[in-house]
């Protein structure tokens, strides 16, 4: 019985036997999908030891990948077509990234033993089951917002991250690069932010109840260059690399490396430092011209190296005490005959919501950009629960849905207290399948509204790979299918189905070396007691 996930749109089985490929196997890629046989030959002809050489071999020899505009229609440009008998492969895409889908359900169809880098049964017999797939993705933002301000993740992880993405047809990295614990983008006309604010002194260990410090530096960041290998892998996998740089909250790297980004007037940012602590800073940005053209020029930077359609400005969490106290603050509110504070930060992102229309990119921001109002095509990520999602949907605005009760990776997977960090509220992976992005409050019209859903893996109690590999897996493999597959309402869905599928997919994430959390719970190393282990319950959001 086949395990694919997600799962397919429509699975058949019309034929016995099947597809073997062998040392006269070849790849005969049609226009558009050359990254894919590309894709192809590095993968299966690492594990498989195959040349899989380009060329239009005779029958029971040849896979073929088409992009085929009759089935785009219908199927969307994501969606594809698979064929499997004993004669040939074809893979047929209503656009390029179609065919990548398809060829990402060819290689599961071979086994987990297909996600090796190299052959460990150099004898082994590598065939396909006679298929039939047709598939399409319900949303068309399949997202993983990925914090790598909180604790650096190496450019190799990221693109591992990347590969598992690609792996589970998601297509959407939101890269959280900014926040008060670091800057993790290099920016040419502003040295010290990453001289600066990429390197914090220390580190709280755990939650930011645990009264523990890692007295070791912490820091690091992307170089120009790094960034174009990122955005040039993920292109090459059909994902869209969506940046992230949070204003005005959330900002105290930056304010330490440029001290008069701050509220000067309030306080002497001079003293201020990288932020060791997690929660929320008081150090925010000051609403002054200065401060604007600032962010202007790292956007400028920004835009030269991500193509994506959407910039992620943050606009969450934005404490307002220094600028209730800033005669400038308030003098600018007074200026703008703006209500209150709020009002002010509203300004703010609509400023850059102005500015990136005017450059053919569109703005996105957590929900809280909401308040105040947006321009027309901002968007919304939706993490305060629904509420946020609903209301941007009725006023007009994309939606992607992401509420922190669902999808936050970082909260805890079991409501024992012997999980690594168990914070906040309990997500097992059935709760996680049951996810479901659009509120049934919505009408059909606001629900096209909502692009997709999204993933959030916050790191501040992951400080390394093996942490974020625990906290996302298995949970992002249910969202995925939640993401791509046209499930029945939540309270219908098989999660038996799931979980059986699930039972091949544990394989595949072994040979891919990927650290879950195993379905039977911690293991004994991982029950700690202490403060580390306390379970903390509705904690406030890990931002």
């Amino acid at each position: 019985m086949t395990s694919l996930i997600p799962a397919p749109g429509v699975l058949r089985h019309p034929t016995v036997g099947g597809f073997v490929l062998g040392e006269s196997t070849v790849l005969d890629a049609g226009p558009g999908t050359e990254a894919t046989a590309r894709w192809l030959r590095g993968t299966l002809g690492a594990v498989t030891g195959l040349a899989l050489a380009p060329g239009a071999g005779d029958d029971g020899e040849t896979i073929r990948l088409r992009v085929s505009p009759e089935d785009a229609g219908h199927l969307g440009p994501e969606g594809y077509k698979l064929y499997v008998n004993g004669d040939d492969v074809t893979i047929h895409g209503g656009g390029p990234a179609g065919v990548f889908w398809g060829a990402q359900t060819l290689r599961q169809l071979l086994g987990p033993e297909a996600y090796r880098r190299a052959p460990v049964d150099p004898g082994r017999r590598w065939q396909l089951p006679g298929t039939f797939v047709e598939d399409s993705p319900r949303f068309r933002w399949r997202g993983l917002m990925l914090d790598v301000a909180r604790h650096f993740m190496p450019k190799d992880g990221v693109l591992r991250c990347l590969d598992l993405m690609a792996t589970h047809k998601l297509n959407v990295l939101h890269f959280h690069l900014t926040d008060d614990q670091g800057w993790r983008i290099e920016i040419e006309r502003y040295p010290r932010l990453t001289e600066v604010g990429s390197w914090r002194a220390r580190t709280k260990f755990g939650h930011r109840a645990s009264p523990l410090w890692e007295e070791k530096p912490h820091g690091g960041f992307y170089t120009r260059n790094d960034i174009r290998e990122i955005v040039a892998y993920a292109a090459e996998r059909h994902i869209t690399v969506v940046p992230e740089i949070d204003v005005p909250g959330h900002s105290q790297a930056a304010i330490a490396a440029y001290p008069e980004l701050g509220n000067t007037d309030v306080i002497d940012t001079s003293s201020l430092s990288v932020w060791d602590n997690w929660g929320i800073s008081a150090n925010v940005l000051a609403p002054t011209d200065n401060t604007l053209r600032f962010y202007e020029g790292v956007f400028e930077e920004l835009l030269e190296l991500f193509p994506s359609q959407f910039i992620h400005v943050g606009g969450d969490e934005c404490l307002k005490d220094q600028w209730k106290q800033s005669p400038t603050a308030q003098a600018r509110i007074k200026e703008l005959g703006l209500a209150d504070e709020d009002g002010l930060q509203s300004w703010f992102i609509g400023h850059f919501d102005r500015w990136l229309t005017a450059r053919g990119r569109r703005l996105i921001g957590w929900d809280e950009i909401l308040e105040g109002g947006l321009a027309e095509g901002a968007a919304v990520s939706s993490w305060r629960g629904y509420q946020g999602g609903i209301a941007a949907a009725r006023s007009g605005h994309d939606v992607v849905m992401c509420p922190e009760q669902h999808v936050y990776l970082d909260y805890r997977q079991d409501a024992g207290a012997d999980e690594p960090v168990p914070i906040a509220y309990v997500r097992t992976l059935e709760d996680v399948y049951r996810f479901e992005p659009v509120p049934p409050q919505l009408t059909a019209e606001e629900a096209a509204r909502v692009l997709g859903a999204q993933a959030n893996v916050w790191t501040e109690v992951m400080e390394d790979q093996g942490r974020v590999d625990y906290q996302t897996f298995p949970r992002l493999v249910a969202f995925a299918e939640v993401a791509w597959s046209a499930l029945p309402a939540p309270a219908e869905r098989d999660f038996a189905d799931f979980e059986r599928r699930m039972s091949a997919h544990y394989r595949l994430l072994d040979a891919l070396g990927v650290g879950y959390r195993p379905p039977t719970g911690p293991l004994p190393w991982q029950k700690r007691p202490g403060v580390l282990g306390r379970p903390i319950e509705g904690a406030p959001p890990n931002r």
